[in-house]
């Protein structure tokens, strides 16, 4: 559980992951403090010095905030200091060019799993964004948790039955048919997957009680959905995700792989979709040993 943070340095931030979206382009003064919910002296105070920082510009004409040249000087250095991040944006870009479907880079922060890269082949609204979080916890993070230490498994498991003997089965049962498959699949639709997320946000606090079980009822109804074995599907399903880890030289994960086909697909075709998934993390496995082999 992340302990407790820093409320004024947590607007800073905010503002800077905001700019940093792709759908963030043109956005003003007056959007800025509408989006993240701030007074318009807080906005003010914390644009004027990341502005003078050079964290941040902003255009004369327009007033358009964009992120600054500064930060390209922290960019530069995170290639040299995570090279299988930067290894990986190179994949996705491959994969989202060979297949046609969208494809990112996930990595685990604290109790969440962020997208930290995001390649889109078309021009249709993409799945996700850079910076988008969703929870470490059922239904979401099989890729992850299949591959996970049993302790951080075992809590994975728990965040998602809450006390549920059987349902808590099921889901070691998905995660060593997930590991063995070697990768997941998302058998959810784009809109399915926005509510099961929607429905993971809420805390108990959060949800009046005569709402409570059916709140309950409805997360166990997307984890089940989510954990439908292959054997037991025939004919088509949506198929929202297929994504598979990166693993260090001590078989702990690194950052998952996604291409998001977002269409109707059969058992044969996802296997046949996760083979470039696959030879794309084999190639980055490939790549860090030669890396630590010249080093």
């Amino acid at each position: 559980m992340q302990g407790a943070g820093s409320a004024p340095t947590e607007r800073v931030l905010d503002i800077i992951e905001i700019l940093s979206r792709t759908d963030a382009r043109g956005m003003r003064f007056s959007d800025v403090v509408r989006r993240l919910d701030l007074s318009q002296g807080t906005a003010h105070a914390i644009l004027t010095s990341l502005q003078n920082r050079g964290w941040v510009t902003r255009d004369p004409v327009s007033k358009e905030f964009n992120l600054g040249p500064a930060l390209a000087l922290i960019a530069s250095r995170l290639d040299a200091e995570r090279p299988t991040a930067a290894v990986a944006r190179g994949a996705i870009r491959r994969l989202a060019e060979k297949t046609g479907m969208a494809a990112s880079v996930v990595e685990r922060i604290g109790d969440d799993l962020v997208i930290t890269a995001f390649e889109n082949p078309s021009n249709s609204p993409p799945a996700a964004l850079p910076n988008d979080r969703i929870p470490y916890a059922p239904p979401f993070g099989l890729a992850c948790a299949a591959w996970d230490s049993v302790a951080e498994q075992e809590a994975w498991v728990q965040r998602g039955a809450a006390g549920d003997a059987s349902l808590a089965e099921r889901l070691r049962a998905a995660l060593t048919h997930t590991r063995g498959r070697g990768y997941d699949v998302d058998w959810m639709t784009p809109a399915l997957a926005e509510a099961a997320h929607a429905i993971g946000t809420l805390s108990d606090d959060s949800v009046p009680g005569n709402l409570r079980s059916v709140v309950d009822q409805l997360r166990v109804e997307f984890i089940a959905t989510k954990m439908l074995p292959d054997e037991s599907l025939r004919g088509a399903h949506s198929v929202a995700t297929i994504s598979a880890p990166v693993l260090d030289s001590n078989s702990r994960v690194q950052l998952i792989l996604s291409v998001h086909p977002l269409r109707r697909m059969t058992v044969r075709e996802t296997r046949t979709a996760a083979e470039p998934l696959l030879q794309e993390i084999a190639r980055i496995s490939e790549e860090r040993s030669a890396h630590a082999t010249r080093s």
